[in-house]
């Protein structure tokens, strides 16, 4: 397929640069894809389109306070982003203008109140911007970024280091069931849900399961392949523990859909099914399902690892039966993979339609349901 059926023009304002102001109010453009109508509706009234028995899946990783400032030795600005820490103390980073940076150079953290924190030294410089920092504190990661750490927003969203704005994204780009710390990126289909929404769905029957799934940098990163066959996709940790696997799987037999909230929680549920090969991940028929293919179950003891699944048109689902998600960008694995589940006809007309009626886009924007 070629990367270029990936494409749509999007007026700029309509990237999102703030969130909501209540997370729930976020519009919602609600798609069939198989009649391939659209409806518009609100975040807030997503139980008028779920049935009882239906289980939703949500991704419970925590947002690190990755994004960094600090300056060279030289005086030279930086801007970094904390990616992974690869042995005690050294950090992979992406920085702005790394190709300034040499091995063995001395980098000076900031603080918040843009003052000295601590040194790292530059070990390796990587390709794409990446580089390797031992750094010269015996501090854990999390308690360093909660000192120099801002929100790591993606790059279509603008922002400096500014303290007033980082206390607003610091709660609104953070699901409100975070719980594992370790994603550089939002689950961005997640931001919707408050508590009193997910609490008036359970009454309503609807089952809550939790994945894992660590959103990492490379969630942003363009097709740039002539060929979406060509791309080589990310690679990112996910798990889903005895627990919650028991929640998915009693839904399906019970006959009720796998519902899950975002590309991330697809990603990691249709990970499992397609490496499975236990007996317990077989497909199974439930009487009560009124579709005709078989659902599959995870394994029942759970399951985790590193998916490096590239969902894309002519991939066949085998978990998901609907699926909650933002509007992603032009030729992104994003929406080559809402393209796969609802039909890339549907999706650009959806998306048209979106347009036309002013939704907001992107990781702060507007939501949609795919059933």
């Amino acid at each position: 397929m070629k990367t270029d059926k990936l494409q749509f023009h999007l007026p700029p304002e309509l990237i999102a640069q703030q969130p909501a102001d209540i997370r729930s109010d976020s519009r919602l453009l609600v798609l069939n894809r198989l009649r391939g109508d659209t409806s518009d509706s609100r975040f807030n009234r997503l139980g008028d389109f779920l049935s009882p028995g239906d289980c939703l899946v949500l991704n419970d990783t925590k947002v690190l306070h990755a994004r960094f400032f600090g300056r060279r030795s030289t005086g030279g600005q930086l801007e970094g982003l904390f990616l992974a820490e690869s042995g005690p103390g050294i950090w992979q980073v992406l920085l702005k203008g790394a190709r300034k940076v040499k091995p063995g150079d001395v980098l000076h953290l900031k603080d918040k109140a843009k003052k000295d924190f601590c040194r790292a030294v530059a070990l390796e410089r990587e390709a794409e911007g990446r580089c390797r920092l031992k750094m010269e504190t015996d501090a854990t990661v999390e308690t360093i970024l909660d000192k120099i750490g801002f929100s790591p927003l993606p790059p279509y969203i603008k922002r400096d280091d500014d303290l007033a704005a980082e206390a607003v994204d610091r709660q609104r780009y953070q699901t409100v069931y975070a719980r594992i710390p370790g994603a550089v990126a939002a689950p961005t289909a997640g931001l919707h849900f408050t508590k009193s929404l997910i609490e008036k769905l359970k009454q309503a029957d609807i089952s809550f399961a939790y994945i894992t799934l660590h959103v990492g940098t490379g969630t942003f990163k363009p097709i740039t392949a002539e060929n979406l066959e060509d791309h080589k996709i990310h690679q990112e940790r996910f798990s889903i523990d005895e627990e919650n696997a028991r929640t998915i799987n009693a839904a399906k037999e019970k006959g009720g859909r796998i519902i899950a909230a975002g590309t991330t929680s697809t990603r990691a549920l249709e990970t499992v099914a397609t490496n499975s090969r236990t007996e317990s991940a077989s497909p199974v028929r439930s009487p009560r399902r009124r579709c005709g293919s078989p659902q599959w179950r995870l394994p029942s003891n759970g399951a985790g690892g590193e998916t490096m699944l590239f969902i894309r048109p002519g991939y066949k689902f085998k978990i998901v039966d609907a699926m909650v998600t933002n509007f992603h960008l032009p030729k992104s694995t994003l929406l080559a993979l809402v393209a796969a589940f609802a039909g890339l006809d549907n999706i650009l007309a959806a998306y048209r339609h979106a347009i036309g009626e002013r939704y907001r886009f992107y990781s702060y924007g507007d939501a949609m349901l795919i059933i």
